[in-house]
């Protein structure tokens, strides 16, 4: 009796050479007694994961899209810690600018040399999402370079003129704020809901 249960014949079992050189017997014809699924079976699995696909993926795609609201606004905080960072570090106001238009946002030292300020960053939104900026101060609001600005002084408080409210949107309607706390030592995320 071979492995597989079978009385050993001429011709039933055909030796394949391994990997390490050792063979291997397989069977040389079909076996229906031998373990396996049928065309069938594989269809009716098939066919299952499609519909359970299906149902899932618009479920899926609202989390992604929910996934990209809360990584550009964690993006926009870390922005906003780095620039209270390098105004302390450098003791230079820093500017966070904000062009609502094109869905871009950046950061850099307020006053430049020559060559202007080679630590600057420049960051776009997702395409999927929108950026207003909401300032309820008497006075006007911050601007650097015709866009609204948050201003970081050189001690790391924000300006008292810089924006009290980041709003981000998506194409969903599903908004995230950045709004300043109330030692204009920082912005947190807040959701509309909550």
């Amino acid at each position: 009796m071979n492995p597989l249960g079978r009385e050993s014949g001429v011709g039933s079992r055909v030796p394949v050479i391994g990997a390490k050189g050792t063979s291997c017997p397989r069977p040389s014809t079909f076996d229906p007694r031998l373990p396996g699924f049928t065309l069938i079976e594989l269809v009716l699995v098939l066919a299952l994961v499609v519909v359970i696909t299906s149902l899932a993926a618009p479920a899926m795609s609202n989390f992604i899209r929910g996934q990209a609201l809360s990584s550009e606004a964690r993006r926009m905080v870390a922005l906003i810690h780095a620039g209270q960072e390098r105004a302390v570090s450098e003791g230079l106001p820093m500017v966070l600018w904000v062009d609502e238009k094109q869905g871009a946002y950046g950061l850099q030292a307020e006053v430049t040399g020559r060559n202007g300020d080679p630590k600057a960053e420049t960051l776009s939104l997702d395409g999927n999402l929108q950026v207003t900026v909401v300032s309820t101060g008497l006075t006007g609001t911050t601007k650097w370079g015709g866009f609204p600005a948050i201003r970081f002084l050189p001690d790391g408080t924000v300006d008292e003129n810089s924006p009290q409210e980041l709003r981000l949107t998506d194409a969903k309607g599903n908004t995230l704020r950045l709004i300043e706390s109330r030692n204009r030592n920082d912005y947190e995320i807040r959701d509309t809901e909550k």
